[in-house]
């Protein structure tokens, strides 16, 4: 059985100094970490909250993104792709069913459906000029509609090769969004060629 939130915390707070900080990770010492181990300070560990308070559209009729079920660069009955804007990589997709579904209670047809879907939005985003690799991310803790996350990983940039893309994402400069919008259309494009669905709105 895991450790109750009481306990994991008594357990990994042994670990730590008088201040309740735990010691760098090993992924800073990474040459792909956009930090400097010199310097770097773990922010102190606080106890846990339970209950942990309610996600973003735990109540679908208080849900954004159901709000905007009809809104995106390509959707199909089931499924609809964003683009989400402001990013430092080349593009940064996002995948969400049309209704309200976290990824614990889609049905099969829904969870097989994911897989292939991803599998087609990977190809794509990686047959972009000078993209390397799509990165795919679920993470769940800030919104309850399930939405998964495409990164695109510029060609060459060693430092941002796998877990510490999502972070200097965070730090690069905002790259030019008229070029990530066509990117964008062009993933769109070639979903409808391959998967079906439809085009939307180039902003998404």
């Amino acid at each position: 059985m895991p450790l109750s939130p009481d306990d994991f915390y008594t357990h990994a707070i042994a670990a730590a100094d008088d201040e309740r900080r735990l010691p760098l990770s090993r992924m800073t010492g990474w040459d792909i970490s956009p930090f400097e181990a010199d310097g770097l300070q773990v922010s102190q560990l606080r106890p846990p909250v339970v209950p942990e308070p309610p996600r973003h559209g735990e109540d679908p009729t208080d849900c954004s993104s159901c709000r905007r079920r009809d809104e995106g660069i390509w959707l199909n009955d089931r499924w609809r792709l964003t683009r989400v804007t402001g990013v430092g990589v080349p593009l940064a997709l996002m995948l969400h069913p049309r209704d309200h579904h976290d990824l614990e209670d889609l049905d099969d047809d829904l969870a097989a459906e994911v897989g292939v879907l991803s599998t087609h939005l990977a190809r794509h985003v990686r047959a972009l000029p000078h993209i390397s690799r799509c990165h795919v991310y679920r993470i769940g803790d800030g919104g309850a509609h399930l939405h998964i996350w495409f990164f695109a990983r510029p060609e060459g940039q060693a430092q941002l090769f796998g877990s510490w893309l999502v972070v200097w994402d965070d730090l690069l400069p905002e790259y030019p969004s008229a070029l990530a919008e066509a990117d964008a259309a062009h993933v769109a494009d070639a979903l409808v060629t391959s998967y079906g669905g439809w085009r939307g709105s180039t902003s998404g």
